[in-house]
């Protein structure tokens, strides 16, 4: 009965998901990062032009693909519009754990030079990287499935805001990603 009504759940959480947005993530976790890339600018546009929350990360996302895509020169714009919409709505938390993981990803893949143009790009003051990494961030958490139920982006555990002891929001959708048991 119980995974009946999660099942319920999800069906009626999926279908509020733009397609796009699953089609974008869908390609990038099957490696099609240039045509994740275009979907994932195209819903980088829109939110933007609506002034949307998700904006930035979708911006990230963007160039992130383009970079695995191996279009690295057009996934830097991509990656510093997202950290200056992180920063312009003084999400300073997800922009500090953003900008590590860019860094480190163009590092893994060789690419020093865009890496220490990034860090370079954008300072966070110390006082505002150190009030990020607040104690509460270093709870313990449960598991939480590795790809969200409604729009199949993947969840990151230290990047999600948690609702609950149990539940985190997705970035992408905003769907709840509850715990596995």
């Amino acid at each position: 009965m119980r995974r009946m009504f999660r099942r319920q759940i999800r069906k009626t959480l999926a279908q509020e998901v733009p397609p796009i947005l699953q089609e974008a993530n869908f390609a990038f976790d099957k490696g099609e990062y240039g045509r994740a890339a275009e979907l994932f600018e195209k819903i980088a546009e829109t939110a933007s032009a609506r002034g949307g929350p998700r904006a930035p990360l979708y911006y990230l996302q963007a160039g992130r693909a383009r970079v695995f895509a191996g279009q690295t020169a057009l996934g830097m714009p991509s990656l510093k519009q997202g950290l200056e919409l992180l920063s312009q709505q003084r999400l300073f938390l997800r922009l500090h754990r953003a900008r590590r993981r860019l860094i480190n990803e163009l590092r893994e893949r060789g690419l020093a030079e865009e890496a220490v143009e990034i860090e370079a790009w954008m300072t966070i003051p110390e006082a505002t990287a150190s009030e990020t990494e607040s104690p509460k961030a270093q709870v313990k958490r449960p598991v939480l499935p590795t790809h969200c139920p409604s729009c199949g982006a993947a969840v990151q555990p230290d990047e999600v805001e948690w609702l609950d002891e149990v539940t985190a929001e997705c970035d992408y959708c905003g769907s709840p990603v509850r715990a596995e048991s």
